[in-house]
């Protein structure tokens, strides 16, 4: 299978709350022959904060305190009426900001009415302030999380007439029934984030892993420890799939072809930010012309 393009909704550009600019992004996106958009998640975010941004050598984000980020999964359900192939994907979604009972019945539902588009990208959360804003420990998080994503696959998979029993740290019920299912009775859960905790979390329980800004060295420990720790599980290695970061204005064939060597499996491509749609819809043009696309 050939490499996959994922493209990240320009959310710097302000743009990703009005709803004839991002739905005619999402249009073109489908037209060109990406994969799928990727929408980002900051339920909040806290002004003044002291959290350490890791993706910055100054610690902080790039984007404005003030900027419109809107809810991903709200935003992908309008865009599943907007297009009819694309993939629909969250990248991340900051899992400790959600209860995951509640959760799964909401990616279920956009799953089933997108036809089975959805794709889950979650992450740990690195903004104490914004974690601690929705209720969630910081320094459990961690364990939080491996808890969250076990809840979800069981009530997707689970058709019995009694429902699921879960008794955790975190979460405890008993008898839980969730419908609708997602197409096929699951979705797939990459794991977003740089650290040896993320690999290890993508092993165990994840499809993939995305450790965006990541190269090298690093990237190649991490990807062993994905494998090793799937193996340690009992689970496929192969199966799971690696995502990489790029920008949509410099990604090549040839660097296309440097990072499927290092075993990426998908491209997720950074747009350069403009509040021009027409400007932003002859970038992804471009690209996909270098790219040689399936345009449709």
């Amino acid at each position: 299978m050939g490499m996959k393009y994922a493209v990240i909704a320009p959310v710097s550009a302000g743009v990703t709350a009005r709803p004839e600019w991002i739905g005619g992004y999402a249009e073109h996106l489908e037209a060109c022959g990406f994969e799928s958009l990727v929408a980002v998640e900051h339920a909040v975010v806290v002004s003044r904060y002291s959290s350490t941004y890791p993706y910055a050598s100054s610690g902080k984000m790039e984007l404005a305190d003030d900027l419109d980020i809107p809810d991903p999964l709200e935003l992908l359900c309008f865009l599943a009426a907007r297009t009819t192939r694309l993939k629909l994907a969250t990248g991340v979604l900051v899992l400790p900001n959600h209860h995951p009972v509640v959760l799964a019945k909401r990616l279920a539902t956009i799953d089933a009415l997108s036809g089975g588009r959805l794709r889950l990208c979650v992450g740990m959360g690195w903004m104490k302030e914004e974690i601690e804003a929705c209720g969630a420990d910081f320094a459990t998080r961690g364990r939080r999380a491996d808890e969250q994503i076990d809840v979800l696959r069981a009530l997707w998979a689970d058709s019995s007439p009694d429902g699921v029993d879960h008794h955790g740290e975190f979460f405890d019920f008993d008898g839980a029934m969730s419908y609708p299912k997602p197409v096929g009775g699951n979705i797939e859960i990459h794991i977003g984030g740089h650290s040896v905790a993320a690999a290890r979390r993508a092993g165990r329980r994840g499809d993939g892993l995305q450790p965006l800004g990541v190269a090298g060295e690093e990237l190649a420990k991490l990807v062993d420890v994905m494998r090793s720790e799937a193996e340690a599980a009992g689970r496929d290695p192969d199966a799971l799939e690696l995502s990489l970061g790029h920008a949509v204005s410099r990604i090549t064939p040839e660097k296309a072809e440097s990072l499927a060597e290092r075993g990426a499996h998908r491209i997720v491509l950074q747009p350069t930010p403009t509040a021009d749609l027409e400007e932003a819809k002859d970038e992804l043009s471009a690209c996909a012309e270098r790219l040689g696309l399936d345009r449709r």
